[in-house]
């Protein structure tokens, strides 16, 4: 399986407010890296850097002024004078009128944001916008007749909707690719998300499509991240209405239970006869992860990647989430040789 890995990434490492204070953010350069070792010592197949995509790739997604904000808040945030990181410091709560686009750098922060944890520093652009690149460079592969690809992201990007960033994520890395498969003449998409967080992002874009099915297993969000999406109520609306399906799992799930979950979506995505299929390669759902609280092993996810394989599709990986770093890259490759050795 070709991996396609970029360097950009390591010069962006920001802060997080997590636990009432800031400190460095779990989304570090390490993760990538570390998947990065393992893909090579695992000879799971050729490593290759990203092609250049210009931006209208991207606001296939997200909005031409959300994806302007993201290029260049970090040089308008500069022209203030200060020189931390960028993080805002208010939001458009719902007790406030529709919300309009202020002027200003710090009421723009907060607009296109929904939360604390997608710091904007000097080099966060150059990394996100490779990071996109990465998982086009990948679907292109895919439409060039690959049975499936690698797209190792950071950062990564499920939470980040149409218009706003958050949870370390700022472009949706698989949503543009998956706006970049259709492109491409695939008639419909599967998103399967298996990140222990819900992609509230790639919910946000397609929720109102029926070209693109998002399928969701991840933390309830009564008790979890991102809490205000997930429920297994949001079924999609008008035109996507049926398309967006959620399965959200309690505290403690174990492989015997979250496999379960995995055989309904795997139904649901035969169901709907699509072309392609994109994961949003989450490995959060570990059992010693230091932010989530699922309980799966490092032999589970070879077996995700074999019930990912029994879809028989082309199949691109984009890496989202997994913070304990001595695990990641194990846990995250299984998943691969899983698929690869199923097929």
């Amino acid at each position: 399986m070709l991996t396609i890995y970029g360097k950009a990434h390591s010069r962006h490492h920001g802060v997080e407010l997590k636990d009432g204070r800031l400190s460095k953010s779990f989304e570090s350069p390490r993760r990538a890296e570390t998947v990065l070792q393992r893909v090579c010592a695992t000879n799971l197949g050729d490593v290759v850097p990203p092609h250049s995509y210009d931006a209208s790739h991207y606001t296939r997604a997200h909005s031409d002024r959300y994806v302007d904000f993201l290029a260049t808040a970090w040089a308008e945030w500069k022209a203030t004078g200060r020189t931390g990181e960028a993080l805002p410091l208010v939001w458009p709560v719902r007790d406030l009128k529709a919300a309009r686009l202020p002027n200003f750098v710090d009421g723009k922060l907060g607009f296109f944001s929904m939360d604390a944890g997608a710091p904007i520093g000097e080099h966060t652009w150059e990394a996100v916008a490779e990071s996109a690149n990465v998982a086009l460079t990948g679907i292109d592969h895919i439409h060039n007749k690959a049975h499936a690809a690698f797209a190792l992201c950071r950062p990564p990007g499920h939470h980040a909707g149409r218009e706003y960033a958050g949870g370390y994520c700022y472009l949706n890395n698989a949503a543009i690719a998956a706006e970049r498969a259709l492109a491409n003449g695939a008639r419909r998409v599967a998103i399967v998300d298996v990140d222990f967080h819900h992609g509230n992002g790639t919910q946000d874009i397609f929720y109102a499509r029926n070209d693109v099915l998002f399928a969701s297993l991840h933390g309830d969000p009564n008790d979890s991240y991102p809490y205000f999406a997930g429920y297994a109520d949001e079924t999609g609306e008008g035109d996507g209405h049926g398309y967006n399906l959620n399965l959200p799992l309690p505290r403690g799930t174990a492989w015997a239970e979250y496999s379960a979950a995995l055989a309904r979506v795997v139904t649901s995505v035969r169901r709907f006869a699509a072309d392609v299929l994109i994961v949003s390669l989450g490995v959060d759902t570990f059992e010693d992860d230091p932010i989530s609280h699922f309980r799966l092993k490092t032999d589970d996810y070879l077996s995700m990647g074999e019930m990912l394989a029994s879809m028989a599709l082309p199949t691109l990986f984009v890496m989202e989430g997994g913070y304990l770093v001595d695990a990641i890259g194990a846990n995250a490759v299984n998943v691969l040789q899983g698929f690869e050795g199923a097929r």
